[in-house]
């Protein structure tokens, strides 16, 4: 569970309950219409749809969950697999790697090394690890736009709601009981559609594309470490390049400096 995102989530909800209680008003108020709930949390959906392809609406639950889940890429550990492998074909050959190679978790990984392994060449292994890269970005582009997108129509939807009130209302002028409750309600869409996509569509939105570049740097590592290991690299030079890809804290696991005094 990505804890960033639930936290983010639901502090963000709570402050706005908070902050209407704290205005004089009552938050059950603002579900007791379900018109500017269809309008500004499904129709953005509906809209979108026409956009994109059928697959990406029916994938809505996966991008939902995507978004609410941790990353499960371990850079430090996939460096390690990468420096202990390199290491060992250097000793032993590429061919050695060849079980090794079946034993790696992930797919992406495991398909890289198993190039090497078969002998290809390397400016064509970059080329089929890199098309997928690309590939992969661009079905993650496609989920990202869908939010994005539906975070766009959803304030508009709600001015859309707005206005249906508003024309339901003027129909009404001469009950003058019922003017401060249909206003209310009026702009009670206008809420919805805002909240909806400042809530939910665009954080969501974002929330995937900013996976979607940690899993691009995060293959892009595995291709240089692949290729590295290919032109048979000292796996200390293995080391020292694919640790740029982890922050400054990360590179020099905690302790390793005072093991490193007390072994000398």
């Amino acid at each position: 569970m990505d804890l960033a995102t639930v936290i983010g989530f639901v502090a963000s909800i709570a402050i706005t309950m908070v902050a209407n209680v704290l205005a004089g008003g009552n938050p059950m108020q603002l579900v007791s219409s379900p018109v500017p709930i269809m309008l500004c949390l499904i129709a953005p959906f509906m809209i979108s749809a026409m956009q994109y392809p059928l697959k990406i609406t029916l994938g809505l639950p996966k991008l939902f969950g995507k978004a609410f889940m941790a990353d499960k890429e371990d850079i430090a550990h996939a460096i390690n697999e990468l420096v202990t492998m390199s290491d060992k074909a250097r000793r032993e050959g590429l061919l050695a790697l060849e079980e090794d190679a079946k034993k790696v978790h992930d797919p992406f990984m495991r398909r890289g090394l198993q190039l090497v392994v078969d002998g290809v060449d390397p400016a064509q292994v970059r080329q089929i690890l890199e098309i997928e890269v690309h590939n992969m970005h661009e079905r993650h582009n496609h989920g990202i736009g869908y939010f994005a997108a539906a975070g766009g129509y959803a304030p508009t939807m709600g001015i859309i709601g707005t206005v249906m009130e508003l024309i339901v209302l003027m129909q009404h002028l001469d009950d003058p009981s019922h003017l401060g409750h249909g206003i209310a309600a009026a702009f009670l869409a206008t809420w919805w559609g805002l909240a909806a996509s400042n809530f939910i569509f665009l954080p969501i939105g974002n929330n995937l594309k900013t996976k979607d570049e940690e899993e691009q740097a995060f293959r892009h590592m595995l291709v240089e470490g692949i290729l590295a290991l290919q032109a048979g690299e000292n796996p200390r030079v293995v080391k020292e390049k694919l640790g740029g890809f982890l922050a400054p804290a990360a590179r020099e696991p905690k302790g390793a400096g005072a093991k490193a005094g007390a072994e000398a």
